[in-house]
C-alpha cells in the first residue's frame, strides 16, 4: 500500500487494528519520521534548513514564512498540513496519523502535544488505534504545555491558556483554559480587530 492509499484509509476508517498490515505500515512510517526528526533535533539548523526538513517530514511544501524552534517530535509527519506564518515553539509533539491541520498565523507554544490517536479501551484490543483529526483555525494561540486530544477543532482567533487539556471543540475568538478546557471569556481584542 502506498502513502496516498494509506492516508485515504486513515481518513475514511479511523481504525488501525493492532498487529494488522496497516499497523505494520504505521510502524514503518514511524521509522521514517524518527529519522527525519532526529536529524532536525541534532545541532543547529538555519530557518531554511528547518523548513527543508519539515517539508521532508510532512511530504509537502512549507511556506517560507513558517518558523520553528526545535526540538520537534512526530511519529508520522505525513498527515500534517501547515498554513502560512505559523510558529511552532520548542519541544512540541505531534501524533498526526489522524491528521493535523494548522491555519495561517497560528502560534503554538512550548511543549504542546497534539494527539490524534486513542488506543482501544478493551484491554485485549489495546494495540488497536482509533484516529480522529485535529483542526486548528487561523490566528490561534496555543499556550505552553497544552494537550489537544483527538477530534478537536479550535476556531479562528481562539486562545488556549497554558497547561490546558482540550477535549472538546473551542469556538472562534474565545479564551479557553483548564483541565478539561472550558471557555473563560470572549476574546474582545479579536472582536475589536475584526477577527
Amino acid at each position: 500500500m502506498e502513502l496516498e492509499e494509506y492516508l485515504s484509509y486513515l481518513g475514511n476508517s479511523g481504525v488501525v487494528e493492532g498487529g494488522s498490515k496497516l499497523h505494520q505500515m504505521m510502524l514503518q512510517f514511524s521509522q521514517q519520521a524518527l529519522r527525519i526528526t532526529s536529524q532536525l533535533n541534532m545541532g543547529y539548523h538555519s530557518p531554511e534548513e528547518i523548513r527543508g526538513l519539515m517539508e521532508q517530514l510532512i511530504g509537502k511544501p512549507v511556506d517560507e514564512s513558517f518558523t520553528m524552534f526545535p526540538p520537534f517530535y512526530s511519529d508520522f509527519g505525513k498527515n500534517i498540513t501547515i498554513g502560512k506564518r505559523v510558529f511552532i515553539n520548542s519541544g512540541c509533539c505531534f501524533q498526526d496519523q489522524g491528521g493535523i491541520t494548522i491555519g495561517d498565523g497560528t502560534l503554538i507554544g512550548h511543549h504542546v502535544v497534539l494527539a490524534t490517536i486513542n488506543h482501544d479501551l478493551a484491554p485485549e484490543r489495546r494495540a488497536t488505534s482509533h484516529l480522529e483529526p485535529i483542526l486548528i483555525g487561523a490566528k490561534v494561540w496555543i499556550g505552553a504545555n497544552v494537550t489537544v486530544t483527538p477530534g478537536v477543532t479550535i476556531g479562528d482567533g481562539a486562545i488556549i491558556a497554558a497547561g490546558a487539556v482540550v477535549t472538546k471543540d473551542i469556538p472562534p475568538n474565545v479564551i479557553a483554559g483548564g483541565v478539561p478546557a472550558k471557555i473563560i471569556r470572549v476574546n474582545e481584542a479579536a472582536q475589536v480587530s475584526g477577527q
